[in-house]
């Protein structure tokens, strides 16, 4: 599938998982129990940039760990919805709850828990090296692989085709 000028520029809302999306997908597990990820300080600043010119930011993602929930809270993202099991409920209690149209959603995801709800955006992307199901479904595809400025790239390019970037 192709973008079109019409996808990007009905967009409103951006909802990303975290693994794969956000970061690069690794995950550092220290002998405490701790488990670290890296998130890129590019797709950091368009999400701020996103909200700051009033776009809806949120995140929906299976894991649930207090060091990542801190760093979505210091991008000023107020929906956040982490160890979610169904992603698909979340989404569509999300959007009746803020009254948003699915068709003004974008989505990044990267794996197969994401590949439900995508279905019901307007517009599916994903990462480079998203799984090869995902990618089948999706309207974008980033050049960047998750975690490498694939966010950075659909907010920015969508934030240019409505001259708000």
């Amino acid at each position: 599938m192709s973008i079109t000028q019409t996808d990007l520029t009905r967009i409103n809302t951006f909802i990303f998982d975290v693994d794969g999306v956000l970061t690069d997908g690794l995950l550092y597990c220290f002998a405490d129990g701790e488990q670290v990820r890296a998130f890129n300080i590019k797709d950091g600043f368009a999400i701020k940039h996103a909200i700051r010119q009033g776009y809806r930011v949120a995140i929906i993602s299976g894991k649930n760990e207090p060091g990542v929930r801190k760093r979505l809270e210091q991008l000023d993202i107020e929906d956040i919805y982490l160890g979610t099991e169904d992603k698909v409920t979340t989404f569509e209690d999300y959007i009746y709850l803020q009254g948003i149209h699915p068709a003004t959603v974008a989505y990044m995801g990267d794996d197969m828990p994401d590949f439900e709800v995508m279905q019901r955006c307007g517009l599916r992307a994903c990462p480079a090296d998203a799984a090869d199901d995902v990618q089948e479904i999706c309207t974008f595809i980033s050049t960047r692989k998750g975690g490498q400025g694939a966010v950075r790239e659909l907010i920015e390019k969508i934030m240019k085709a409505q001259d708000t970037w």
